[in-house]
């Protein structure tokens, strides 16, 4: 079971604290959500009594805090001086966020974490600073141009960071850090297009980690352990993680795409060169895996072979996720 169930309390309070942060009309109210979401989320680190979880738990609380008292002095600091407190009020949230240049606990804390807790630091932990983070796009033009130089240093740390790394979860940190860069130049943009980058990465990222967790592989020479096991799982999840770099055609290439038509229409090239760089070298470390893939897969096919993995249906949903891109890329070639 991906969570026990005396934690689904945990999970609620987490939720709540996110909708509250993102529905509120006052940054006290946002401030509130954001320490519910943090003081249910130590708990659901904690669940196994050993140094790692411990350690990550004490690295988390102690940034959370950090971003959480910079945002109460930013809102002190807005009636006597908007010019200063805006700025730290952005700051704070990509502390929260882990984007670049506060990107340094990020993936140290992912490294520490068990699947189903790395998959909430990858996906839902990031809702609210983001919306936030978007209230204060509309409202100050200062904050574009430091969200478009975030974005920018953010491709550029995501893409090198993870260059070397043979660990899974700093490979998914470092992902994601990349992947931040897309959705905040897409909150300058626009609101739905930003969102729609976040949820094909949340699908994405899920469908990975998934696998990664029924595997229970955190290292890439455990997931070549599986690989005679079905020509199935062979496919699986190499096609997996090329979608998760953005590799046309398949699915994680779709909101690539529309971000590139967007920003060529905006006039962002500049920023779009770094982020096309970035997304090539992301995609080497992916390839890089996937060559494994096919010097270690052994030629001698099995035509009767017993199927050890009793989740079929998470790989066939995986399989038919990430393989609906090439789908819908062929349907918008035609026009």
């Amino acid at each position: 079971m991906f969570f026990p169930p005396h934690t689904l309390p945990f999970l609620f309070i987490l939720l709540s604290g996110t909708l509250l942060s993102i529905s509120s009309s006052s940054w006290f109210g946002a401030w509130v959500g954001l320490e519910l979401n943090l003081m249910s989320f130590i708990p659901l680190i904690t669940l196994k009594t050993q140094p790692f979880f411990s350690e990550a738990s004490l690295k988390y609380f102690l940034i959370q805090a950090l971003g959480s008292s910079v945002i109460v002095l930013a809102s002190c600091m807005v009636v006597s001086n908007l010019f200063i407190s805006t700025p730290m009020l952005f700051m704070a949230l990509l502390l929260k966020l882990g984007s670049a240049p506060f990107h340094f606990w990020f993936p140290q804390v992912t490294e520490g974490l068990l699947w189903p807790q790395a998959l909430l630091l990858l996906t839902i932990q990031k809702i609210a600073p983001m919306f936030l983070i978007s209230y204060l796009l509309s409202s100050n033009p200062i904050i574009m141009i430091l969200t478009i130089s975030a974005a920018v240093l953010s491709s550029m740390v995501g893409a090198l960071g993870g260059f070397n790394q043979m660990l899974l979860r700093k490979i998914m940190a470092f992902s994601s850090i990349n992947h931040m860069s897309w959705m905040l130049i897409a909150m300058t943009i626009s609101e739905s297009l930003w969102l729609m980058y976040f949820s094909f990465y949340s699908l994405i990222s899920s469908s990975v980690i998934f696998l990664f967790h029924s595997f229970q592989a955190f290292h890439i020479s455990h997931t070549l352990q599986h690989l005679n096991s079905s020509p199935f799982i062979f496919m699986i999840m190499p096609m997996s993680l090329l979608s998760l770099g953005g590799l046309p055609p398949f699915t994680g290439f779709l909101p690539k795409w529309m971000m590139i038509q967007a920003m060529a229409s905006c006039n962002m090239f500049l920023p779009l060169v770094f982020l096309l760089a970035s997304a090539l070298i992301t995609l080497y470390f992916y390839i890089r895996i996937f060559n494994m893939y096919m010097i270690f897969y052994s030629p001698y096919m099995k035509w009767t072979f017993k199927y050890q993995y009793s989740k079929k249906e998470i790989f066939s949903i995986d399989f038919f996720f990430n393989l609906s891109g090439i789908f819908f890329s062929s349907f918008l070639f035609l026009f």
